[in-house]
C-alpha cells in the first residue's frame, strides 16, 4: 500500500526534476502540489470535480510517442514531469490524487471501457459513490463527471485497483475476477522504488 501523500516531491526532487527536465516541469509540479494542497479545504464532491478538471489540463499524447512503447503505465510522477499522457496516465494521476486527498480506495477503480461509437478501447476512473448505483466517471475527454449509466459512448469491461479486477453485473455489484492486474502490480512496484 502507498503512503497517503504520493505523489509527493521534496527540495531535492525539484532541483533534480528543474536541472534534468527544466523549469517548465519543475513549476508543473509545484503547481500540482500548491492546487491539491487547496483541494483540501472542499467537501468530496468539489474535489472529485477539481482533480478531474485540473488533471485534465495536461496534454494528451500517445505512449508511444512519449515513451515509445504500447501501453506504458506512467508513474503519476512521470507524467507530472512530462506534462504529457494517455488515457491510462490521467487514470493513474486522478486515482493516486484521490486516494492522497482521502478517498476510500475501495470506491475507486481503474477502468477499461469499450467505445461504442468510435470502437476501440479507452480508460477511465470509476468512483462508486454508492453501493448498487452505477459509479461517476472522471475521463480525460470530458470535464464533467457523469455516472456510468448515463455515459451512452462507453461500456465497463473491467475494474482494477489493488484488491483485484473485477467485473460489474446489471446491479452495480462487482465481482472479482482476477486477484490483481500484472499492469497494475508493475506500477506499483516501480511507483514504490521512485517514492
Amino acid at each position: 500500500m502507498l503512503a497517503s501523500n504520493y505523489p509527493h516531491f521534496n527540495k531535492n526532487d525539484l532541483i533534480n526534476i528543474e536541472k534534468n527536465s527544466g523549469k517548465i516541469a519543475k513549476n508543473r509540479v509545484v503547481d500540482y502540489q500548491q492546487n491539491i494542497a487547496k483541494f483540501q479545504t472542499y467537501n468530496k464532491t468539489k474535489q472529485l470535480n477539481l482533480v478531474n478538471r485540473y488533471l485534465n489540463q495536461l496534454q494528451p499524447q500517445y505512449d508511444d510517442v512519449i515513451q515509445k512503447q504500447k501501453d506504458h503505465w506512467a508513474s503519476p510522477k512521470e507524467f507530472l514531469i512530462t506534462g504529457y499522457g494517455d488515457c491510462e496516465d490521467y487514470v493513474i494521476i486522478k486515482y493516486m490524487t484521490l486516494l492522497k486527498l482521502g478517498f476510500d480506495e475501495d470506491k475507486l477503480f481503474i477502468t477499461t471501457v469499450h467505445e461504442q461509437f468510435k470502437g476501440g478501447y479507452h480508460m477511465v476512473l470509476s468512483y462508486f459513490l454508492e453501493k448498487n448505483k452505477a459509479p461517476l466517471i472522471l475521463d480525460n475527454l470530458s470535464f464533467r463527471i457523469l455516472p456510468l449509466d448515463i455515459r451512452e459512448d462507453i461500456k465497463a469491461i473491467s475494474f482494477t485497483n489493488s484488491k483485484g479486477v473485477f467485473k460489474m453485473d446489471k446491479n452495480n455489484t462487482l465481482a472479482k475476477i482476477y486477484n490483481n492486474s500484472p499492469q497494475y502490480k508493475s506500477l506499483m512496484k516501480k511507483i514504490q522504488k521512485n517514492n
